[in-house]
């Protein structure tokens, strides 16, 4: 079967969530299918992205986002109903390169990831088509409006009664839809959201493996609490500043030498900010398991935002004892005090920490079994299986 994929972003390198997820499914769909790659660029992609991306997909296209549009366009959306990001991502021209495209390539399937996409194949195509929702957007939006500045929460207030009335309209354009956990299927208002079905992100075990010869050199460190992600990424921004202000003053009256690394590329200027002796602030890493390699604990209690924390699923394949809330857990489905341990407020994730920091048996516990559970629950090659049985739907 031949696939048209269209993404938002260049999915390399691997440093946000879309991008990781799009860039698995493209090579697990690549060893069965013929993959025609479309990535719009709304910045220059990195040198060795066409290459990297190559490797992967049968053609890979990129078609460049003006950014003198971009903002044009966001200008209009404040006189439109649909969202801002689908405005953001939406030019005529690019519309025009990717029509001709899809012709050229006559797909037997059309595949997008994210509802930014969908304008860009709203028309009658031959091919069926499937849309990847990722996560619900609009729950997301009206979370991250409850800790937004105050500036800020009407736009997203706004934001998010869009994204829900175009979630809905969005719908009729496709066939087939995927989510990416069932706490976010039952979060999608549509009457028809039981339909969508749910296509959870993978780890590469292989290569997130403490036991890997490229991480001999590093060992764990007393008392070392990690926290990674793109750290330009609102919910990971505030899941930062609480770890910062909140959760490690409270372990430090117990362990003076507690320290915490923020792990991850882009950080916000709040989230240098929260550079001091106890916090580490270390912006891109080459290599993001040798962060993992050499933490004692990691942690990871989101307060906002939706969908599966690759996060979680990376920390855990590399045997690291972790503490999650509630909210990021229930995407995750891992059981507490067996595989994970869940935490909420400050004293709750503080005690936690404190709790692992003192009890061996409980660590080694949860590194082992936290491994389990995602070899067991949480492959791309699973994942990409099950994508590619929903569009063979239409193949029969």
């Amino acid at each position: 079967m031949k696939i048209f994929v269209l993404v938002s972003r260049v999915p390399y390198p691997l440093e946000k969530g879309d991008k990781l997820r799009a860039y698995h499914q493209v090579r697990q769909l690549s060893k069965e299918h013929e993959v025609h790659l479309c990535c719009l660029a709304e910045v220059s992609p990195h040198p060795d992205a066409i290459s990297e991306l190559e490797k992967i997909a049968h053609k890979v296209s990129i078609v460049p986002l003006k950014k003198s549009l971009i903002y044009l366009r966001l200008l209009r959306a404040l006189f439109s109903d649909k969202p801002f990001q689908v405005h953001y991502f939406l030019q005529e021209q690019a519309k025009i390169k990717i029509d001709v495209l899809i012709k050229e390539s006559q797909p037997d399937h059309i595949y997008c990831q994210l509802i930014r996409t969908a304008e860009y194949v709203n028309m009658n195509f031959d091919a069926p088509k499937t849309i990847d929702y990722m996560d619900t957007f609009s729950i997301g939006a009206e979370r991250r409006k409850q800790n937004a500045p105050f500036w800020m929460k009407p736009l997203l207030g706004i934001e998010a009664q869009r994204l829900t009335r175009y979630e809905n309209l969005s719908f009729e354009f496709f066939d087939h839809h995927t989510i990416i956990s069932q706490q976010d299927q039952q979060l999608f208002y549509h009457p028809k959201r039981s339909l969508i079905e749910i296509v959870p992100n993978g780890v590469d075990t292989r290569f997130f493996d403490v036991k890997s010869e490229a991480l001999k050199a590093h060992s764990r460190k007393e008392r070392s609490l990690l926290f990674t992600g793109n750290m330009s990424y609102p919910p990971n921004v505030d899941c930062a500043k609480f770890l910062a202000r909140e959760v490690l003053p409270l372990v430090r009256k117990h362990y003076p030498k507690t320290t915490l690394m923020l792990a991850g590329a882009n950080p916000h200027q709040q989230v240098k900010e929260l550079q001091s002796e106890g916090v580490q602030v270390s912006g891109w890493i080459d290599d993001i398991r040798s962060a993992y390699a050499e933490a004692e604990i990691f942690v990871a209690p989101m307060r906002i935002g939706t969908g599966l924390q690759n996060k979680l699923l990376e920390a855990m394949s590399m045997e690291l004892p972790c503490i999650t809330s509630t909210l990021a857990n229930n995407a995750l489905g891992a059981c507490n005090d067996k595989e994970i341990l869940i935490a909420n407020t400050a004293i709750e994730v503080s005690e936690q920490i404190i709790r692992l920091m003192e009890n061996q048996g409980l660590r080694e516990k949860l590194s082992s079994q936290g491994r389990q559970f995602v070899l067991e629950e949480y492959t791309w090659e699973s994942s990409g299986a099950k994508l590619s049985k929903i569009m063979e739907q239409n193949d029969q």
